[in-house]
């Protein structure tokens, strides 16, 4: 899969079948969506594109971070190629592209630098200056400017519509072990281990600390039941997120006790898979009643991990 980062990059590309979204997500609905973009390139001889923005809109259009990533770019980008896609269009949302009348967007973009043949997009889909652009848009437009526009219909689960803010909304209210149905895998998050307090090591259970990334949603204070991947390998571990409160006062961070593992970590790149969360976070009256609970999550943990083996 060929990766573009800016318009100016585009040039000259084969005529392609363009799926169009924000896919911050890539949950099942958008994975639906890309699968049908794939399927009908092949069919026609054409290549394969997903179009989204480097940084969400809403963000540009409040001037703050309102909307948080679920996925890495790289991320991202991995289970987009997996699904068989030739080119990825990861453009900015600059102020050139929100003044962009949709017609112009159209002209300019699809058609001009993407050389779009045919489209397939959700029912929601919003394009252009002020998100006037919609499916009907398209499809009129389509039909004057001779491309295709496949619209595809609300994708539910369970009775719910499978949507990005419907995932953030089950990250934020710690309800992680849902996001394997509705995404496809598990919510993680990922980044360099730092020094900690070493407390954890003192009590017998030594952990790996990661500093909260402020663009990325994440769970809420608690103790959850993770895999920890170090080094292409996938480790049982238990997860405390929040700010260790009888301890002291610190900032939130996630904080990863990674079982039968006695490796030294500070300085290394980790990513830890979210399966269930099992209590809140609590100040406890002393750190021996803190070590207890500890002991008591991690024989929870295990028999997690051993049951769901």
């Amino acid at each position: 899969m060929i990766i573009f980062n800016r318009l100016d990059e585009i040039k000259n590309i084969e005529n392609t079948v363009v799926a169009l979204g924000n896919f911050d997500g890539v949950h099942k609905g958008h994975q639906a969506l890309i699968a049908r973009t794939v399927k009908t390139a092949e069919a026609a001889n054409l290549k394969s594109a997903v179009f989204t923005f480097s940084n969400h809109p809403k963000n540009v259009n409040c001037g703050e971070l309102i909307v948080k990533n679920i996925l890495y770019f790289d991320e991202k980008a991995k289970i987009i190629e997996n699904l068989g896609v030739d080119y990825l269009f990861n453009i900015p949302f600059d102020e050139q592209i929100r003044q962009m009348k949709p017609i112009d967007f159209i002209d300019h973009v699809l058609i001009g630098k993407f050389n779009m043949k045919q489209a397939y997009c959700g029912f929601n889909y919003k394009f252009g200056y002020k998100a006037e652009g919609t499916p009907e848009v398209l499809m009129h437009e389509g039909i004057q400017k001779g491309f295709g526009i496949h619209v595809l219909e609300p994708f539910q689960i369970d009775g719910n519509l499978v949507s990005s803010t419907f995932i953030r909304n089950l990250i934020a209210e710690g309800r992680v072990d849902q996001c394997m149905k509705y995404m496809g895998r598990n919510y993680a998050i990922g980044g360099e281990v730092v020094v900690g307090n070493k407390i954890g090591r003192t009590i017998g259970f030594p952990t790996s600390n990661l500093i909260i990334d402020e663009s990325m949603v994440t769970p809420p204070n608690g103790v959850y039941v993770t895999y920890c991947t170090y080094n292409g390998k996938r480790y049982p571990s238990v997860t405390n997120v929040g700010v260790k409160p009888t301890i002291g006062n610190y900032k939130k961070n996630v904080e990863t006790h990674i079982f039968n593992f006695n490796k030294e970590l500070y300085g290394k790149t980790i990513r830890v898979e979210f399966l269930e969360k099992t209590r809140d976070e609590r100040k406890f009256a002393s750190v021996e009643e803190l070590s207890k609970q500890i002991t008591s999550d991690c024989i929870m943990a295990k028999d997690y991990h051993r049951r769901t083996r």
